[in-house]
């Protein structure tokens, strides 16, 4: 068992849980990011692997965060999902192997990605606390 999943029942919340650990999705537009547009990273719930960042976040109408890109493609793991009768990919964090959310192929110019990912797999650090945080590397970004 990897350290990131002991005692998951006790550190998350049942919606953590089942999204990230059994695949699941939360409500599109009732979940905590979907709107949110206050600059910082957003980090995998469970390793705090920073995955995405505001500066690449973008309004998709679809009721999940959603983004262009990865912070750092090394730790998006991305896998074929055939469920519910739809072809898509299932994207999961590398290191956790939590699952996120899904890539789609009609994002924004220049890339074309939107990562439609699920809010209840991350927690989001604002760019004021990056360095309390450990995240202090990150604030170069919105310099």
């Amino acid at each position: 068992m990897s350290e990131y999943k002991k005692d998951l029942e006790k550190k998350l919340t049942p919606i953590q849980l089942e999204v990230t650990q059994n695949n699941g999705t939360e409500p599109p537009f009732k979940n905590e990011y979907w709107n949110l547009t206050d600059p910082g990273i957003y980090v995998d719930i469970i390793s705090g692997i920073p995955l995405f960042s505001s500066i690449d976040k973008f309004e998709s109408d679809c009721g999940w965060p959603s983004f262009t890109k990865p912070l750092d493609v090394k730790e998006i793991v991305e896998k074929l999902d055939t469920t519910f009768g739809m072809r898509r990919t299932e994207v999961r964090s590398k290191t956790a192997d939590s699952h996120l959310g899904h890539v789609f192929p009609d994002g924004p110019p220049p890339l074309g990605t939107r990562y439609c990912i699920n809010s209840a797999a991350l927690q989001f650090i604002p760019v004021d606390e990056l360095e309390e945080k450990g995240y202090g590397e990150y604030q170069r970004l919105f310099a």
